[in-house]
């Protein structure tokens, strides 16, 4: 009897062991699988692409360039180093970036874009590319999404430019700009702001809706802007370049908006950003929406060099950066050693908005 007995627990001691090696000898096996990283789809325009922020990214010269202006100083970039220092629930980030400098709404999920960077491009322009979510590959394995578009839709760069050039030698409290966009000026532009606002709500559902369906499992973070222009514009110098002024190549004549048109484009950026936020609470998928503006009052492009987190019309730039720049029928000029940075955030602002991204990233995984 106490043979037998030996053999049954030497026959159980070695069943067991052999199942211990399988286990470890088996790839994906229980014992050593990995949690999958996390699929994150970063989509925009150039205030997510970085623009002239950091190094350009596929890096000058790569045949993977696409026109789109994405930079190392990116918003997104910044945020993927922080998760893969600290990785949300023990899962790495697997970030995937096809935001694009001048994209529209619709070029997020319905229409091909051409993009328009003026660094390198190759002869007879950039080739066009897919909409933002097919390039992504947005799918149902997709875990985030951020999201940060809506100015190109107004467009809110043609109507600062609009009030540049209308607002030259108006007095400071004169609004040509605000009156031309609230009436619908037919030769300047016949919608009126009214009507882009409602436009802008309208396309902004449709493309939520549009990601929702490619990526239903996704968490989607909207990302609002930054406070661009001061709500009090006395606080901008007409004169400056560095702020809300322009000169124009080969010619003496300085561009300048009114104080007047300057307050009342902060009234159209507070719009938009509510807008964006309207729009992601309307789709009833538990989208989160990320306020910038709020954080960055104080910080806007009328600024000290020290204080502001967006530059001016011009502004400092990588030197791959052009200083003159065609903007519709102009041709903006900096001097200086200033670039043509058109009124977009600088690495401070970048920074900004990666901290608050970060936050709605590790909420939405948690």
């Amino acid at each position: 009897m106490f043979h037998l007995k030996t053999s049954f627990a030497r026959r159980v001691a070695l069943g067991a062991l052999a199942a211990l090696a399988l286990a470890a000898a088996v790839p994906g096996s229980a014992a050593s699988a990995a949690p999958e990283p996390v699929e994150w789809a970063a989509l925009g325009d150039s205030y997510t692409a970085g623009v002239f922020v950091g190094s350009p990214r596929p890096e000058l010269g790569s045949t993977e360039r696409d026109g789109c202006d994405r930079t190392t100083g990116a918003y997104p970039n910044l945020v993927r180093a922080k998760l893969a220092e600290g990785p949300p629930a023990g899962r790495t980030v697997k970030l995937t970036d096809f935001s694009c400098g001048a994209a529209t709404i619709a070029e997020i999920d319905a229409a091909r874009q051409t993009p328009v960077s003026p660094v390198q491009p190759p002869e007879g322009g950039w080739p066009s590319v897919d909409a933002q979510i097919e390039r992504a590959g947005l799918s149902a394995s997709t875990d985030v999404v951020t999201i940060g578009v809506g100015g190109n839709s107004l467009p809110f760069g043609k109507i600062l430019t609009s009030c540049l050039i209308l607002g030259t030698g108006q007095e400071d409290d004169a609004t040509p700009c605000r009156d031309a966009y609230e009436r619908g000026d037919f030769i300047l532009d016949p919608e009126s702001i009214r009507d882009k606002f409602q436009r802008v709500f309208r396309e902004y559902v449709a493309m939520l809706e549009a990601v929702h369906d490619k990526a239903p499992n996704a968490k989607v973070i909207t990302v609002g802007y930054p406070t661009v222009v001061p709500s009090d514009a006395a606080a901008c110098d007409r004169q400056d370049t560095t702020e809300l002024a322009a000169d124009i190549k080969d010619a003496e004549t300085r561009l300048s908006a009114t104080r007047g048109d300057i307050a009342w484009l902060s009234q159209v950026n507070t719009e938009l950003n509510a807008i964006v936020e309207d729009a992601t609470d309307l789709v009833d998928y538990g989208y989160a929406y990320v306020d910038v503006a709020a954080s960055s009052v104080g910080h806007d492009a009328c600024q000290p060099r020290a204080t502001k987190w967006v530059e001016g019309v011009c502004g400092q730039a990588g030197p791959y950066w052009p200083s003159d720049l065609a903007v519709g029928l102009v041709t903006l000029k900096c001097s200086a050693g200033n670039r043509a940075t058109l009124v977009h955030p600088n690495a401070a602002g970048h920074a900004n908005t990666a901290t608050l991204v970060e936050a709605a990233v590790r909420k939405a995984l948690t």
